[in-house]
């Protein structure tokens, strides 16, 4: 039983750390650097998230593009830690045509996370409304 709960738990830490890693290279892939200005309005950025959740579900491409967004991640974080730049713009590269494909409300919901606080209640409650979309990733 004990083996199995801490199987469960290191699953769930592992899941959240890709999560993590999926925000995180999206926002780094999509948003130039310059991007800089206001915090987002908290409710249009739920209002966003959800539309753009929905939007992605509702389509068997973008949800495939989406997850494959995923999948590169870890391969970008892979060849970050072995320090081979080249792989790893490639990795950016295909994420970048990979974000197109999913659309364009994605990228504007990434580029306006971008500019919000991540340690408010509302942005981690934006990056829980993927959890429904990385689950469907898994399987």
């Amino acid at each position: 039983m004990a083996r199995l709960l801490l199987g469960k738990t290191a699953k769930l830490r592992e899941r959240e750390k890709n999560r993590s890693l999926i925000v995180a290279i999206s926002l780094i892939c999509a948003v130039p650097l310059y991007a800089q200005g206001q915090q987002p309005d908290a409710a249009k950025l739920k209002v966003d998230a959800q539309t753009v959740v929905s939007i992605i579900s509702g389509d068997k491409a973008k949800t495939q593009a989406y997850c494959q967004i995923g999948n590169l991640g870890g391969e970008i974080d892979r060849a970050a830690q072995g320090k081979d730049e080249k792989k790893a713009e490639a990795l950016t590269q295909k994420i970048n045509d990979l974000e197109k494909q999913v659309g364009p409300e994605y990228v504007a919901l990434f580029n306006a996370l971008y500019r919000a606080d991540p340690n408010t209640k509302e942005f981690q409650e934006v990056l829980s409304m993927f959890e429904r979309l990385d689950e469907s990733c898994r399987h």
